[in-house]
């Protein structure tokens, strides 16, 4: 049982599953309806709102719309669950798509969505993405909201800041010994290994610029895991920006280091979502910003 308008439910469901078959085993039709649902919506709307190549994605105004579509679905699960109607086995529309960097999942977002289970039962499609483009995903409807270090809101989104995430450049005591025996200079930073999350991470090249007033291109590592980075750097893979949150006893224990304690990244992050009147939406503000607080930081203090 869907409360949503038969065409709606398949553009959505099309761009959910990345086929029209996938929809069709999903909303319990033939792959024929869904393509007459989509395409009398299309007419309707006179664009084309599906690129059909697989996976399937939106056109430009296929993302427009989907993101409405995507608060229309939050609406219509509360909505059941107000009246307290069943929804059968079709449990996606309280499957909440959220955008979110790596290292806040790590360190507070998943108690953050584990507390939402626990007292709403919602279901979570996380998708990680770097806090510098993880508003993409809101902006091309894939999720109904976002963790981002953008403090421009989305038009029709709504905005809060939850904090700072403080970020510190470690390596292990041994390789600070062998690159930086003189200290972090221009010349140690351009030769001395550095490890990289992925190639849209530019927390390392931010730290570098801070130090030196210059683009370098060290060796570099690409290695995407948030925890791992500790490991890699106590075991001398190269130095990198890690959460300040998530060394402590690292750097007790000396198996880590800071290169320059004086000279942090600071990466506000705030959290992005359709500006709709959703008691879901506004159960998620609250237990990201009560969560984020045991973890970020008012820069301002």
């Amino acid at each position: 049982m869907s409360l949503l308008h038969p065409q709606l439910a398949a553009f959505a469901a099309v761009i959910e599953e990345g086929s029209f078959d996938g929809a069709a085993k999903r909303l319990c039709v033939t792959s024929s309806a869904i393509s007459q649902r989509v395409k009398a919506l299309e007419d309707r709307m006179g664009q084309v709102l599906i690129v059909r190549q697989p996976p399937c994605r939106p056109t430009e105004a296929g993302q427009l719309l989907l993101r409405r579509v995507k608060s229309m679905q939050v609406l219509e699960a509360e909505a059941f669950e107000a009246f307290q109607l069943d929804q059968g086995d079709d449990v996606v529309a309280r499957r909440l798509t959220i955008a979110v960097n790596d290292d806040s999942l790590e360190t507070w977002v998943l108690p953050a969505i584990a507390e939402l289970n626990r007292q709403y039962g919602y279901l979570f499609d996380v998708v990680v993405d770097d806090q510098d483009h993880s508003l993409d995903l809101l902006r091309d409807g894939t999720a109904i909201g976002a963790i981002t270090s953008d403090s421009k809101a989305i038009q029709g989104c709504d905005i809060h800041l939850l904090g700072t995430m403080r970020y510190q450049a470690i390596a292990s005591p041994e390789f600070i010994k062998r690159y930086f025996p003189a200290g972090v200079s221009r010349e140690a930073l351009a030769k001395a290994p550095m490890m990289v999350f992925n190639r849209k991470d530019e927390l390392q090249n931010r730290f570098i610029k801070s130090k030196t007033h210059d683009i370098l291109s060290p060796p570099t590592h690409y290695l995407p895991t948030s925890k791992g980075f500790v490991e890699a750097a106590a075991l001398g893979l190269g130095w990198c920006m890690v959460p300040e949150c998530m060394i402590e006893s690292d750097l007790g224990s000396n198996r880590v280091a800071m290169l320059d304690e004086s000279n942090p990244v600071d990466v506000p992050l705030y959290w992005q979502h359709g500006a709709i009147r959703s008691t879901t939406l506004m159960n998620l503000t609250r237990i990201f910003w009560d969560h984020g607080q045991n973890v970020l930081i008012n820069v301002a203090n």
